[in-house]
């Protein structure tokens, strides 16, 4: 195979450890690992460790004369296919930020061409600072894109978001931003992700477990293969996408409307989890618990049906994709929406399956068409959309 060019940057964190495994994951992939460390990123972790794991030389001196000449930081810049900094301490976000040029790694960042991965990992105090705040935004206008860092326990002793994200998550990024495929280019693909909100009064609500995972990362997968992604967004913790145009809302009703202004689509993906009812009457004022009754009786009424309203629209070059999550008779239930929505294909998945609940970080699927039901295995969301951009393409 023609091995794909990833430059790794490694910079002076203790998550710098987790960057061994990458590289190696990587270099057993069949890609051509470059790494490229800063002076503080060798304190961790010495350079032969990925010398050893990758098999190419590492550059931590930007004026090292012992390696190829042809290898320098633009030559390789110019080559590589991506260039993925992890861990990325706040020191590292701010340079890149700014333009500042005083290392290899910072120097080699101001001349590449290609695809950037940035996975920060630091201080929860740090990540939460305005400046790193700003800097990061600074850096996803210029295209960078961010893979989020994860909430757990820190080497400070601290519990907060900050930990470098899993590397099997990394992996998955990679996968999507090396995407050869350009098979979306000048198509529009709308998806639909996330819950929605229907209010009892002004600080209740009827809701869903969804977290939006699917849908974001399928707004990535399609984004990756060129496309002009609408994605329209209930409420989640979820970062769009960088070169993704985001609707958001909140209400089953708002995600109609914001779907129905959509219409000129090619490929439109129905990942949300809207609410089927909403309260028939809803309070202006907080329902105090002293007036209401030991049993509390709510009227409910139906919400329009997103999806279906779509699919009577559209047109025969259009395609739709609904969603069905069950519990029980998965593949029944599925072909049954897929014909009573009147759409091109469900993604099916069982709730009970270990791995393949709402807020996870794996799914495991059924895409069901008019002509097959096709099972994929357990994986992360990130490696199921794909699965799915690609099936979807196939409908045409």
């Amino acid at each position: 195979m023609n091995k794909k060019i990833i430059v790794l940057g490694v910079t002076g964190g203790i998550a710098a450890y987790k960057s061994a495994q990458l590289a190696s994951n990587l270099s057993k992939s069949g890609y051509d690992v470059h790494v490229i460390m800063t002076e503080n990123a060798t304190e961790f972790i010495t350079p032969l460790t990925f010398e050893v794991l990758t098999n190419n030389k590492v550059i931590v001196d930007t004026f090292d004369r012992q390696f190829d000449y042809n290898v320098n930081h633009v030559a390789l810049a110019k080559k590589a296919n991506l260039f993925v900094v992890a861990p990325a301490t706040a020191n590292i976000i701010a340079k890149f930020a700014q333009g500042i040029a005083d290392d290899m790694l910072t120097t080699s960042y101001l001349a590449f061409i290609c695809p950037v991965l940035v996975a920060p990992a630091m201080n929860s105090a740090m990540l939460n600072h305005p400046a790193t705040k700003r800097n990061i935004a600074t850096m996803r206008a210029d295209g960078v894109n961010f893979i989020e860092p994860e909430t757990g326990y820190l080497a400070c002793g601290d519990v907060g978001s900050g930990r470098l994200a899993e590397v099997a998550n990394i992996e998955a990024e990679i996968a999507n931003l090396l995407a050869t495929s350009q098979n979306l280019s000048g198509k529009k693909v709308v998806i639909t992700a996330g819950p929605t909100l229907e209010a009892l009064d002004p600080v209740r609500f009827i809701s869903n477990h969804s977290s939006g995972k699917m849908g974001y990362a399928l707004a990535l997968a399609a984004r990756n293969q060129g496309a002009d992604v609408i994605l329209i967004s209930g409420p989640t913790n979820l970062q769009i996408p960088s070169h993704v145009k985001a609707i958001q809302v909140t209400s089953a009703a708002e995600m109609y409307e914001a779907s129905l202004n959509q219409l000129d689509y090619d490929f439109f993906i129905a990942a949300a989890a809207v609410s089927d009812y909403r309260p028939t009457i809803v309070a202006n004022q907080k329902l105090k618990k002293a007036d209401l009754a030991t049993s509390w009786q709510i009227d409910l009424t139906e919400n329009v049906d997103v999806v279906k309203a779509v699919a009577k629209n559209k047109l025969p070059s259009q395609k739709v994709v609904a969603f069905a999550m069950e519990t029980t008779d998965l593949l029944a239930n599925a072909q049954a929406k897929l014909k009573a929505k009147q759409v091109d294909m469900v993604v099916a998945n069982d709730l009970k399956i270990p791995g393949a609940g709402f807020s996870g970080d794996t799914n495991q699927v059924v895409l069901v068409t008019a002509t097959e039901a096709s099972s994929l295995p357990l994986m992360s969301k990130n490696e199921v959309a794909v699965k799915i951009i690609n099936k979807m393409m196939e409908l045409l």
